[in-house]
C-alpha cells in the first residue's frame, strides 16, 4: 500500500500552479498544424530558382503565423513541407503522393510546368490543389478544377518583346533556350508570334540549362547563322551564362529573355547590366518602384540578409497568403473544392503589402488576373516596357 504525503499549504499552492500551467498550455497543445506542400528543384542547376520560390513561401508563413491565424474557429500553425524533385516531373509525382498521404497537404506548389502537368493527371482524384507557378497557358486551359495558375500567361509578353528587339536589332532570331517542358512551350508560342510580325527563325538549338555550364558549342552553332537576336531562357544563372558566352563569342545583338529568368539576377552573374544591353524580359522586382513593392523588397532583405527577391519569391509569397486566406474564408483547411472556390475572393481581400505584385483576382479557369510590365536594358539601365493586362 502506497503512503501519500499530507497536503500542506505549500503543496496545494504548487499543485494549483501546475494546473494553471496545464490550462494555459491547452490552446497551444490543441493548435492544429496546417501543411502546404512544395515540390521543386532544390538541387542541380535550377536549385537556386527552387530555393527562391521556397524562400518567398516561408516568408509568408512566418508572417501568417505571427498573426495567430484561425481556420474554422480553430487556432492553427501553417507549415511548408518542401521536397526536392530535381526538376523531374516523375519525382514531382512521387513527392505529391508522399505529401498527400503522409502530410495531408490540401495544396502543393510546383514551380515548373512538367511537374504541374504530372500532378494534374491525378490531383482532382487525390483531392489536392495544384498551386502552379508557371505561365504556360495550357495549365488553365485543361479545365482542371483544382488548379491555381499563379503568374500571368507568358503569351502576353511575346508581341511586345518581339516588336521591341525587332525595332532595335532586326528580324532574324536564333532560338537557344532551355530544353525542359516550359521552355519548349515558350518556343512553340514564340516562333509563330515572331514570324507573324515578319521575323525569321534562322536557328533552333535548345540546350540543357539545368545540367550544363558550358554553352559555347551550342551558342556558336546558332551564331553561325548570323542572327540579330537570341531567344534565351531557363533559370537565371544558366541563362546569364548563355548571354555571357554569346558576348564572348562576339554577338552584338539583343536578347528575348524567357520569363523564368530575371534580368537583375542575370546581371549579378555577368557583372552588371552592360552585358545585357538590348535584352528584354519581365520587370525585375528589385527595379519596380511601386511603394508596396519597395516595402516587400525591404522586408525580404531583413528576413534574408544580403538577398534581393525576384519574381519567384514575390509571386509565391502572395500565393501562400492567398491560399491561407482562402482556407479561412472557406472555414476549412481540407475541403479543397471550397478552398479553391474562395481563391478569387482571397486575392481580392489581401492587403497591398502582402500583394505587392498587384494580383486582381482569379478567373473562372483558375488563372490569376494581373497587369504585368516588361523591362529592357538600354544604356546599361532598366526601362519599363508595357505589356497588355494578363488573364
Amino acid at each position: 500500500m502506497t503512503a501519500f504525503a499530507p497536503l500542506t499549504r505549500r503543496r496545494v499552492g504548487t499543485l494549483a500552479l501546475a494546473c494553471a500551467a496545464v490550462a494555459a498550455a491547452g490552446p497551444a497543445l490543441a493548435q492544429e498544424v496546417v501543411k502546404i506542400g512544395y515540390s521543386g528543384p532544390l538541387s542541380g542547376g535550377a536549385a537556386q530558382y527552387g530555393k527562391n520560390v521556397l524562400d518567398g513561401m516561408q516568408m509568408a508563413v512566418s508572417e501568417i503565423n505571427a498573426a495567430a491565424p484561425e481556420i474554422g474557429g480553430k487556432k492553427v500553425k501553417i507549415e511548408i513541407v518542401p521536397l526536392d524533385d530535381k526538376y523531374n516531373p516523375s519525382e514531382t509525382a512521387i513527392n505529391a503522393q508522399r505529401l498527400v498521404q503522409q502530410h495531408k497537404t490540401a495544396a502543393i506548389l510546383v514551380p515548373h510546368s512538367g511537374g504541374i502537368f504530372a500532378l494534374q493527371t491525378t490531383n482532382e482524384r487525390s483531392n489536392f490543389i495544384v498551386l502552379a507557378y508557371s505561365s504556360v497557358p495550357q495549365i488553365t486551359n485543361r479545365g482542371n478544377k483544382l488548379t491555381l495558375r499563379i503568374p500571368p500567361e507568358f503569351t502576353s509578353y511575346i508581341d511586345p518583346f518581339s516588336k521591341y528587339v525587332m525595332g532595335r536589332f532586326g528580324k532574324k532570331v536564333a532560338l537557344v533556350g532551355a530544353d525542359h517542358d516550359y521552355a519548349k512551350a515558350w518556343v512553340a508560342a514564340f516562333k509563330p508570334g515572331w514570324e507573324k510580325l515578319g521575323g525569321t527563325v534562322v536557328a533552333e538549338n535548345a540546350m540543357s540549362y539545368n545540367r550544363a555550364t558550358d554553352f559555347y558549342s551550342g551558342v556558336s552553332k546558332a551564331l553561325a547563322e548570323k542572327p540579330d537576336v537570341l531567344f534565351v531562357g531557363g533559370a537565371s544563372e544558366p541563362t546569364a551564362l548563355v548571354v555571357k558566352q554569346a558576348r564572348e563569342l562576339g554577338f552584338k545583338g539583343g536578347f528575348v529573355v524567357m520569363d523564368q529568368a530575371k534580368l537583375d539576377e542575370m546581371a549579378r552573374v555577368v557583372g552588371g547590366y552592360a552585358p545585357l544591353e538590348g535584352a528584354i524580359g519581365v520587370m525585375p522586382v528589385s527595379e519596380d518602384t511601386k511603394p508596396e513593392n519597395k516595402a516587400f523588397v525591404e522586408r525580404f532583405g531583413k528576413v534574408y540578409p544580403g538577398r534581393i527577391p525576384g519574381s519567384e519569391a514575390q509571386w509565391n509569397y502572395t500565393a501562400v497568403h492567398a491560399t491561407v486566406k482562402a482556407m479561412q474564408l472557406a472555414g476549412s483547411a481540407s475541403d479543397t473544392k471550397a478552398i479553391h472556390a474562395k481563391l478569387d475572393e482571397a486575392y481580392k481581400s489581401l492587403r497591398p503589402d502582402v500583394n505587392p505584385g498587384g494580383v486582381k483576382g482569379v478567373d473562372e479557369r483558375g488563372g490569376t488576373l494581373t497587369t504585368e510590365r516588361g523591362a529592357a536594358v538600354r544604356d546599361g539601365k532598366i526601362e519599363a516596357v508595357m505589356t497588355v493586362g494578363s488573364r
